[in-house]
């Protein structure tokens, strides 16, 4: 099989998961859901996280992880917009499907922004709090789903996402600890 006809079959998979998992006439409690989570993961989050942690935390420990997570988005941020560009990948709001549930901030899908920062805070936060792992964890994927559920990403969208963010996290840890 060509890497073409495997892209394709990737592709036709990957749309009809997205239009299994996306229904315009969802139940209000999973829009609400969803729309909670999806905000959860904009950004000011972060932003008073890392800032929140620097600034208050009068341990070593909490200002190490407010450089963590500072680190990881300068490392996630560049590689997110190129791979932006380079994908162009098309919403599935814009080529599949009408009436997705929020207008996206920028037109192209791959790969999704929200489920990079969401997972790479996650496993930051996961090295610093271990013991509240699955509360990352869930927190990160219910921002991930939720753009699959709104109409604005594609399932593969929020894997490659959640990949790289888990990676530059992880990248931000071990940089970090040779500080």
């Amino acid at each position: 099989m060509s890497q073409y006809n495997l892209l394709k079959k990737v592709a036709q998979f990957d749309e009809n998961l997205f239009l299994k998992l996306f229904n315009g006439n969802s139940p209000v409690w999973l829009k609400n859901v969803a729309l909670g989570f999806s905000k959860s993961g904009d950004g000011g989050l972060y932003v008073l996280l890392a800032v929140g942690f620097g600034w208050l935390g009068n341990e070593l420990e909490l200002q190490r992880l407010s450089i963590t997570l500072l680190l990881g988005f300068l490392i996630e941020r560049p590689i997110y917009f190129l791979a932006k560009k380079r994908f162009a990948r098309v919403r599935p709001c814009d080529c599949l499907v009408q009436g997705a549930y929020i207008i996206p901030s920028d037109k192209f899908s791959l790969p999704s922004g929200h489920s990079a920062g969401a997972f790479l805070v996650a496993v930051i936060l996961t090295q610093y709090f271990p013991e509240l792992m699955w509360v990352w964890l869930t927190w990160a994927s219910g921002v991930a789903a939720s753009r699959v559920v709104l109409g604005v990403h594609f399932p593969a969208d929020v894997v490659l996402g959640a990949v790289m963010g888990s990676v530059c996290g992880a990248t931000a840890i071990i940089a970090v600890g040779y500080l």
